[in-house]
């Protein structure tokens, strides 16, 4: 299984031809992709989501999340920050979600390259 982080979605959805994008519809088209909850929240809040896409997205295999989920989270973040790294919320959310379901994540943003020592897989 393998997730992707909002902005390949994002990238998808335009239509950008990014290595990302091809990667996210080769999984979506073999039925191995799953959503971060974090995730599923950031695409069904964007004000050009249509109903179908919606539909469909809310269709796919979700990462539910863990008990003490948050509490992780934020001792991750927590130990990132205190390095002077980047580390936002929401990229936290979907790296930690990922690491406790031991699941691949597409992302063309450099700042998870920060979750990696954490347990977060990243696809390339």
């Amino acid at each position: 299984m393998i997730a992707a982080d909002t902005s390949v979605w994002v990238d998808f959805s335009k239509g950008r031809e990014s290595i990302y994008a091809q990667q996210l519809e080769s999984f979506i088209g073999d039925g191995n992709l799953v959503l971060p909850l974090p995730v599923l929240f950031e695409i069904l809040s964007g004000p050009g989501l249509t109903k179908e896409a919606a539909e469909a997205i809310s269709e796919l295999p979700r990462l539910e999340l863990l008990a003490d989920f948050w509490e992780r989270a934020a001792e991750m973040r927590q130990k990132i920050l205190k390095k002077g790294l980047k580390a936002r919320s929401m990229d936290c959310l979907i790296a930690q979600n990922c690491i406790d379901h031991d699941v691949s994540l597409i992302a063309g943003d450099q700042d998870y390259r920060h979750f990696v020592k954490f347990g977060l897989r990243l696809f390339t």
